[in-house]
């Protein structure tokens, strides 16, 4: 895919002569499509794809946070308990998911900070890709390890991403990974697009004009996490870069790194 090449919908383009040559009723014959979104932390999703998943939303599609981590560490105030922090963002980010429309939060709720893609977390992604069985999956990218020269990548974003795309390939689609969870009824299940967000290499614009203003609105939701940052004029500056890479350029789009699975 070049980055020319920028699926509107999950599942609209998959090559450039399907680029050049899809038609809006072509387009809809592909129907609504089950999308999990699967990352580190709650407030993550409405950071890197909060404009897409809003759009895809209104769409049609079926959209489901899946947050790993209970966020426990994510906060400098010493007088909340790490078990009321939880509590008050999973409410965030509920509360946010419903801005977007986006139809359900799935909590793992393990501890914050200290993600490891091993066996066991990959056994359980596979566990609930196998429960949603979503036809796309967005995820965070587990080699982006900075951004320009003012940020380092959290190491629970890039565990995430690893673990997520392991479950992905092979073993979401291979009955011979994890037998016991055949034991459980649950079926291997095929992943056919993936969304690589914040990537160093992104393809992949979407436009997310229409919805900027309800990206930033889910964000404020997250009050624990803004304080007293605004993220409006941030937001929209990030956005309003990708925006420009777009083809054709528009005022703000999301960037992603996407692949199509055979």
């Amino acid at each position: 895919m070049t980055p020319d090449e920028h699926p509107a919908e999950p599942g609209e383009i998959s090559d450039a002569k399907a680029a050049d040559e899809a038609s809006d009723d072509a387009k809809n014959e592909t129907g609504p499509k089950r999308v999990a979104v699967i990352m580190a932390h709650p407030d993550d999703p409405d950071f890197v794809c909060g404009g897409t998943c809003a759009r895809w939303a209104a769409e049609g599609h079926h959209i489901t946070f899946v947050l790993i981590t209970n966020g426990d560490k994510g906060s400098d105030d010493r007088s909340i308990s790490g078990e009321e922090l939880v509590r008050i963002r999973e409410a965030e980010q509920r509360a946010a998911a419903a801005i977007l429309g986006v139809q359900e939060c799935v909590f793992m709720r393990r501890e914050d900070g200290v993600v490891v893609p091993n066996l066991e977390l990959r056994r359980e992604l596979v566990r609930v890709i196998r429960q949603l069985k979503p036809d796309v999956v967005i995820c965070q990218d587990p080699t982006s390890w900075f951004v320009a020269q003012e940020y380092i990548n959290h190491p629970d974003h890039r565990a995430a991403g690893q673990a997520v795309l392991e479950a992905i390939f092979p073993a979401a689609r291979n009955h011979r990974m994890f037998p016991e969870l055949l034991a459980e009824g649950l079926e291997t299940h095929r992943v056919e697009e993936v969304y690589v967000s914040t990537s160093q290499n992104a393809d992949t614009w979407i436009d997310i004009t229409d919805y900027i203003d309800r990206k930033i609105q889910a964000l404020r939701a997250h009050v624990s996490q803004m304080g007293d940052w605004d993220p409006d004029e941030p937001i929209r500056e990030w956005n309003r870069e990708d925006g420009k890479k777009h083809n054709p350029p528009v005022e703000y789009a999301e960037d992603f790194r996407y692949f199509k699975l055979d």
